[in-house]
Order: C-alpha cells, then sequence, then structure tokens
C-alpha cells in the first residue's frame, strides 16, 4: 500500500487527467440526489439521468412520492434494475423526510442511514455532493482503483473506506470519490483496463 506521500502524487496526477471529475447524477436539491443515487445501485448513471429527467418533472418532492400508488411509480423507473425494490424504498424513504425530518433531506450520516435503501454509500454521496461534507463514498470503481493502485488493501468496502479515510487527506475526501470514479470508468474497467495507456500505471500494484 502506498505512503500518504506517493497517495498526494496520484492524486495531483489524476487530477490533471479529470479537472472536471465530479458527481455524474443530475439533480437540482439533496432530495433529488438522495433519490438519484438511491436508484443507481447496480446501475450507471446514464441511465438513472435518463429516467430522473422525467421522473423529477412528475415528482417534485417526497410529498409526490408517498402519494403516487406504487405501480404507477415501479412503472416509472422499471427500465431500472432492482425497480420494484427501489419504489419500496423511494416511498418509505419520502414518508420518513416527511414524518421525521419536516420534508428536509438530513445532513449527517447518522440520520441518512436510518432513511430506508440508504446505505453507506449513498449516505456519503448526499454528504459530499449535496452538503459539502467531506466524504468518501466507495462503489465499484472506487473499491477497484483503490486497491488496484495501492491506495488501501481492503476485501471489503468497508475496509477500503476506512483506509481510504485514513491513508487520504480530509480535505482531498471528496475529490479523491471522483477522481477514482472518473478513473475506472474511463481507463481502469472492470474486465478490460486499459493499462498500457493508463498515465498512473508505473504507480499501479495491478499493471505489471
Amino acid at each position: 500500500m502506498k505512503n500518504k506521500k506517493e497517495i498526494d502524487k496520484i492524486l495531483d496526477a489524476l487530477e490533471e487527467l479529470y479537472p472536471d471529475a465530479q458527481c455524474e447524477l443530475n439533480y437540482r436539491t439533496p432530495f433529488e440526489l438522495l433519490v438519484a443515487t438511491m436508484l443507481s445501485a447496480q446501475t450507471t448513471d446514464i441511465k438513472v439521468n435518463q429516467v430522473t429527467e422525467k421522473l423529477f418533472e412528475k415528482y417534485k418532492g417526497p410529498e409526490e412520492f408517498v402519494d403516487a400508488a406504487i405501480e404507477e411509480l415501479e412503472s416509472d423507473i422499471k427500465v431500472i434494475g432492482l425497480y420494484r425494490n427501489k419504489a419500496k424504498n423511494l416511498k418509505k424513504m419520502s414518508e420518513a423526510i416527511l414524518t421525521d425530518y419536516n420534508g428536509v433531506v438530513p445532513d449527517t450520516k447518522e440520520e441518512l442511514i436510518k432513511l430506508a435503501g440508504v446505505g453507506t454509500k449513498t449516505a456519503n454521496v448526499v454528504l459530499s455532493n449535496a452538503f459539502n461534507v467531506p466524504a468518501i463514498a466507495v462503489d465499484t470503481h472506487v473499491f477497484r482503483v483503490a486497491n488496484r493502485i495501492g491506495l488501501a488493501q481492503g476485501k471489503d468496502v468497508k475496509i477500503t473506506e476506512e483506509q481510504l479515510r485514513e491513508n487520504i487527506k480530509i480535505d482531498r475526501w471528496s475529490k479523491a470519490h471522483h477522481l477514482l470514479i472518473f478513473h475506472g470508468r474511463r481507463c481502469c474497467k472492470a474486465r478490460k483496463p486499459d493499462c498500457e495507456n493508463c498515465k498512473i500505471n508505473h504507480y499501479c500494484e495491478f499493471f505489471i
């Protein structure tokens, strides 16, 4: 695993490669980001953005999700994987937002993960992007890239997040999350990573 000086150099290199690295889900409010992130599990951001473009016009806030018939909501998100379970969680989450938080998305991890369908990753995405709270959300891309290039050596996402929080300076947490996602989507892919053309392959523990 890399030391902190090496990690800073890797992140500097990734920032040069991806100066525009940011959340690729489309949203206007913390609630919309929460919904979009919940929908994004096992689905691409591109597909989620296609769905939410119409979804957020129809459902303006948690009230509309609560009032919607479950069958109608399922139909509206059916092209997304796990749509039945996601529709159920969206309704439960929206009800809790209204009844427990006066219609306002909470801005702490402890409160966010109490919501139906919201785990640590989703909470971290919302905290980082909607509330500017330093956080590292470990999705499949972050997990893969971080362990390949030696920013972490975690066997699961929980351990990987803990190691990244320890190894990366707190003021770089949120940006590092986006940099690793961008690199994972554009170069360090799961099945066919473009190791030969990777600009940081000299740091990588996966590339031999």
